[in-house]
């Protein structure tokens, strides 16, 4: 190869990979059967200069040792790792794939990056070579594409999954995401912006760095962290690699930027970083990173773990520490180890052949038709992702869609003296602090409430979890509309003609913002209503107060009267009553007087049945039905309007009255059908009391918190009718904007805390006037009033009177016709005093004398006059 160009070996290559894609016809040429060989080659490619390829070249090495170890393992086979330095270049890196397809690998374990990985793979689906990566784990490199290429550690799909519900669990919602441009590192943060659009955050802005291989100088990351540092969002994630995150944290300290109020989230490659670090050093370089939260791929501890990392000082030679990629080559090693033992103990050979459509390619320097198909590749394949064994990672087993089973990831602090622990992500039950294994016999539970992490230090040593936000310094301000109007000022209005703004849904604003933990922007704020016209353009929040339009229009106050009782029935209502009330009587008194001594007894009993069915009546009519209504009436105020509603308004030819600005003006016109002819537009609650006063307009039609307010402050007008629109205010965002929902979230806090009422009862609660405008009076408004019942009295005490002096009136008149002195007191002439007491204690006694009793003494003096007259 250095006797070619690099140029026309790119062209030469180009063409090759061509080639191999677009042809299909293959010719095997088999190279015979064989017993088992004696050595069985797998590649490896990996930079050996880079931290990744130093931790694998020891693991591996010493999982190919211990394969061999056992000569019983492959039966006298021995497994043979082919170790190439890539050197960190990409051409070497395809270069050395194609010499190992001429040298007979059965697996290529590598390449260790992505860009590779996507390149290298179809090579591999050519020559149905396996490949095995524990570093390239790329989201996008799909076993549909890719069928030979196998991940052996847990994608970075998970990864940026564990990244998105941290930051749910925060409350945060606008991240900056910082990276190198590689397959790698850009669809990795591509996958976290789908995993936080899904949870309704999203990616401010992405911070693109040069390829790792070439930053030679911290100039463009400077440039990067300087734009950063003017945005709104303080959440940084930084998806990159070893050498370029150790120069992003270096500049970003240096900037200012590793203080309160900032948040770094870097994914796995600072754990690798600083778990290789030598021991000593690692307090000093995890000072510098105090409050960084970044993660590691879960372990679960066992004796094959425990065992390997103590081994690993002998193996490394004190060179570099253990890291979790380690652990991930050494099961590498195995996997591969266990796919050959099960093709061997299949009875399968394993033989390459040549394929047909290189050979024509033969001549110059590559020998292309050298290279080799493995004519047992699938079936090779197949045993590698049938795997299931106990490794130094814990269990390994493939799912059918290619990902390691059970993924999860530590979550880890970074503090002054190392690392600390505050939590594990799986993809079974999220954000726990219990280690994920214990979880994996259990239901999978995914609740908000089920969701915990340990306490956090944050960058400059808080505790407090910050807000991920700030007003930028030269960023794009914060804008917030407010309408700009003269009327109703207790919603909306400027402070003594300054530039500062209040009101209630000032306050209401403000309250629900604090409660979020990123800026808003572009926002309209004020007194908005919600109408169907609006949503079109922008996007709302839930109503933080109901509203509907409503008509008000003035009004005079009904008195209680002594004849308030007679209100609940029209007068053919009450003379049909009292019609019905006779004649019922006459009905059963005809029917029932020639067959009921009770009904054929004198006067006097005839007036007692009547009062009692008078005052019968007068209970029943306090104590039926009739209270209900009557009730409704007296307690609430009388106010008498010839405007009773919406529905008198539409057929009235009266002038109607409206807020300049409102909504109200087009809904009358075209949903009420009221010509615009007779709306008058008023600009504030004077003109309103003014216009309605005078008899400029008949009434007025707006929404109910402004009639609510208007009424506290002007006297004798009220609400007409019912709200004849539903709908209520709230703050307006641009089309498609979250900040709508997390608004809307945030008043629903303010609701149910109790803080939304009370900014209500500072603003509106207040009243200038008496009963007539529905405020509250003196008496208690659930007591009957004995003024409004008072005549009803009045009626039953005449029926008593008029009775009473019927009887008395026909008693005096009986006393005197039938109680006549006796013979013989007639002859003696008494004195005046002494007469008028005789004759009043002889009445007493008549009226006291039993009815019957003085009827047959009558009776019985009457016969005796008559026998005294006969004889």
């Amino acid at each position: 190869t250095k006797l070619i160009k690099p140029k026309a070996m790119f062209w030469v290559l180009a063409l090759l990979s061509s080639f191999i894609v677009l042809s299909g016809d293959v010719i095997v040429l088999s190279e015979g059967a064989s017993s088992r060989p004696h050595h069985i080659n797998v590649g490896a490619i990996f930079s050996l200069s880079t931290l990744y390829g130093q931790v694998a070249d020891i693991a591996m090495k010493a999982a190919e040792d211990d394969v061999n170890s056992d000569p019983t393992f492959l039966n006298g086979s021995k497994l043979r790792i082919l170790m190439y330095d890539a050197k960190r270049n990409g051409f070497l890196s395809i270069m050395k794939a194609l010499q190992f397809m001429e040298t007979d690998s059965v697996a290529i374990i590598g390449p260790q990056t992505s860009i590779m990985a996507h390149v290298l793979s179809y090579l591999g689906n050519e020559l149905n070579v396996p490949m095995c990566s524990f570093t390239a784990l790329d989201p996008t490199l799909s076993p549909l594409q890719f069928p030979f290429f196998v991940q052996t550690a847990p994608s970075d799909l998970f990864l940026m999954r564990a990244v998105a519900e941290m930051i749910t669990y925060y409350g945060w919602s606008d991240v900056i995401a910082l990276y190198n441009d590689d397959d790698n590192s850009r669809n990795g943060v591509t996958s976290l912006g789908d995993e936080l659009e899904g949870r309704r955050c999203k990616i401010s802005y992405k911070a693109v760095l040069p390829l790792d291989v070439v930053i030679g100088s911290p100039r463009e990351i400077v440039d990067e962290l300087v734009k950063i540092q003017g945005m709104e969002s303080r959440v940084i994630i930084v998806n990159t690699f070893p050498k370029t995150g150790r120069m992003i944290f270096k500049e970003a300290k240096r900037l200012g930027m590793m203080g309160r109020g900032y948040v770094w989230i870097a994914t796995t490659w600072m754990t690798s970083l600083l778990d290789s670090a030598n021991p000593l050093s690692l307090p000093k370089v995890a000072k510098s990173l105090t409050g960084v939260l970044t993660l590691r791929i879960h372990t679960p501890e066992s004796r094959k773990k425990r065992d390997f990392a103590a081994r690993w000082k002998k193996l490394s030679n004190g060179t570099v520490g253990l890291n979790v990629y380690g652990l991930y080559a050494y099961d590498t090693v195995w996997i591969i180890a266990r796919a050959v033992k099960s093709l061997l103990d299949s009875g399968a050979n394993i033989s390459f052949s040549s394929d047909s459509r290189l050979n024509h390619l033969k001549g110059g320097t590559l020998n292309l038709a050298a290279l080799s198909m493995f004519d047992q590749g699938q079936q090779f394949l197949d045993y590698i992702v049938e795997t299931k064994m106990s490794g130094v990672t814990g269990p390994v087993q493939f799912l059918p869609d290619r990902s390691m089973i059970q993924p999860a990831y530590d979550i880890i602090n970074v503090v002054g003296d190392g690392l600390r622990q505050i939590g594990y992500w799986s993809n079974h039950s999220g954000l726990s602090v219990i280690p994920p294994e214990l979880l994996f016999s259990k239901p999978s539970n995914r609740s908000s409430s089920n969701q915990h992490l340990k306490n956090v230090t944050w960058p400059g040593g808080g505790s407090v979890t910050p807000r991920g936000w700030v007003f930028p310094d030269n960023g794009r301000r914060l804008r917030i509309g407010v309408p700009n109007r003269a009327s109703f000022k207790d919603f909306v209005s400027k402070v003594n003609g300054s530039n500062q703004i209040d009101g209630y849904s000032i306050n209401v604003f403000e309250a629900a913002i604090k409660l979020l933990s990123y800026p808003v922007f572009d926002a309209v704020v004020g007194d908005i209503a919600i109408v169907t016209k609006r949503t079109r353009i922008v996007d709302f929040t839930q109503p933080y107060i109901e509203s509907g339009l409503v008509v008000v229009a003035p009004v005079t106050k009904l008195n209680d009267t002594p004849w308030a009782f007679l209100r609940p029935f029209t007068p053919p209502m009450w003379a049909v009553t009292a019609a019905f009330f006779l004649i019922v009587g006459s009905v059963i008194w005809i029917l029932e007087h020639r067959i009921n001594d009770e009904f054929r007894e004198n006067t006097v009993s005839t007036l007692g049945r009547i009062v009692l069915l008078i005052w019968l009546f007068v209970v029943l009519i306090i104590t039926s039905s009739y209270t209900a209504s009557l009730t409704s009436i007296l307690t609430v105020q009388q106010l008498n309007s010839p405007i009773k509603g919406v529905d008198t308004l539409i057929s009235s030819s009266g002038r109607v009255g409206f807020q300049v600005g409102s909504y109200a003006e087009n809904y009358m016109i075209d949903e009420l059908n009221i010509a615009r002819s007779r709306l008058v537009a008023l600009g504030s609650p004077k003109e309103y009391a003014t216009a309605l006063q005078n008899g400029t307009v008949a009434a007025i039609v707006d929404e109910r918190p402004y009639v609510d307010l208007f009424l506290s402050e002007f006297c004798g007008f009220a609400i007409r009718g019912q709200e004849f629109t539903r709908s209520g205010w709230g703050f307006a965002f641009p089309r498609d904007s979250p900040l709508a929902v997390d608004m809307s979230t945030a008043i629903l806090g303010l609701s149910e805390t109790g803080k939304l009422q009370k900014i209500h009862d500072k603003w509106l609660s207040k009243s200038n006037c008496s009963n007539v405008n529905g405020s509250a009076s003196d008496d208690d408004p659930e007591q009957l009033k004995l003024r409004s019942f008072w005549g009803l009295f009045l009626l039953c005490g005449i029926a008593c009177f008029i009775a009473l002096f019927i009887y008395f009136f026909k008693i005096v008149r009986d006393f005197c016709n039938h109680h006549k002195k006796p013979e013989e007191e007639e002859a003696t002439v008494p004195s005046p005093e002494v007469s008028r007491s005789k004759t009043l204690q002889t009445f007493l006694a008549y009226f006291d004398e039993k009815e019957a009793e003085s009827s047959r003494r009558l009776k019985r003096k009457r016969n005796d006059d008559l026998s005294l007259k006969s004889s």
